[in-house]
């Protein structure tokens, strides 16, 4: 059973990490280990995992069947092990943490808060910013960031929820332009677009073929604040792509309303990150554990839209 889970942690950071040469480095072992360990997995389960050239693997339709179990299993031993070790060593100390802004706030934070309540002799230090702190240089001990991750060697990772999007608009609006059919419809409508470091984001609709399609529709009003958009939306000013734990409210109060909801909106990982260590403290374990268990959950009871 020690070689089996041996195997499929290697295999799940392999993935993690991008790669077999990263996932070495990460485990402080030869490419040619993990090579071998990934192998002997593929072996016992009678399925290829990867598919693989002379410079990259990617995951087949079974690897990453696995790899989502793989990562449940995974992520549940390292909540008993935390249970575990909280019973004979108390959770304490600063904990140092950086999150987006307005996410943090909503989900983020009251989980922290939770976590605090629970251990007495524990310290919050959260710093709610949409900038990208380095981790390192700056002294944080976890940061949760949304969407795609650089690769970096210095920090571990780990998938802890996944944020929906969709677009909605108020009834006003949608009674005076109607209700788009499809989303090359959009185009035609007014909407209210997110900022980032002064350029306009796209919306993006997950596709058959795995490439998401990008739209950049007409936009009369254009800010760098979440809440900002949901607001202007529900003041009728046009149509928006949003969080689906953010619009929650807005769609419960009847100020917004979804549209196109027969189009699977997309999805974005929650990374945990904290700097690479032999030795994980335990406050911070304690903290990605608690928001791998809850917070999709959380986001879900607040959204009912996640589906």
């Amino acid at each position: 059973m020690g070689d089996r889970l041996t195997g499929v942690a290697v295999f799940v950071e392999a993935v993690d990490a991008g790669g077999f040469a990263a996932a070495a480095q990460r485990l402080n072992l030869s490419r040619s280990a993990v090579g071998k360990a990934v192998a002997r997995l593929e072996d016992r389960l009678g399925t290829r995992l990867f598919h693989r050239t002379t410079r990259t693997q990617s995951l087949t339709d079974d690897g990453q069947i696995f790899y989502e179990r793989c990562q449940r299993a995974l992520a549940e031993l390292r909540e008993g092990e935390a249970m575990l070790d909280s019973g004979r060593r108390e959770v304490s100390g600063r904990l140092r943490v950086s999150m987006p802004a307005l996410f943090g706030r909503h989900c983020i934070a009251p989980l922290l808060v939770k976590l605090a309540t629970q251990h007495p002799r524990l310290e919050l230090e959260l710093n709610l910013t949409d900038r990208r702190v380095d981790l390192i240089e700056d002294g944080f001990d976890l940061a949760i960031r949304n969407g795609a991750l650089q690769s970096d060697a210095n920090l571990t990772t780990r998938v802890v929820a996944h944020q929906r999007m969709t677009l909605c608009a108020s009834p006003s609006y949608l009674r005076d332009r109607g209700h788009p059919q499809t989303v090359m419809a959009l185009h035609h409508h007014d909407a209210i677009t997110y900022m980032r470091a002064g350029q306009p984001r796209p919306w993006l609709f997950p596709m058959a073929d795995g490439a998401p399609l990008e739209i950049m529709p007409r936009s009369r009003f254009q800010f760098d604040a979440l809440d900002a958009i949901a607001d202007a939306t529900a003041a009728g000013m046009g149509i928006a792509w949003l969080p689906c734990w953010l619009v929650a409210g807005y769609v419960r109060r009847g100020e917004l309303t979804r549209v196109l909801t027969d189009i699977p909106g997309l999805v974005f990982e929650v990374h945990a990150l904290w700097p690479r260590s032999p030795h994980l403290p335990l406050r911070v374990r304690a903290a990605i554990d608690i928001l791998s268990a809850n917070l999709s959950r959380a986001m879900g009871n607040e959204i009912g839209l996640a589906a």
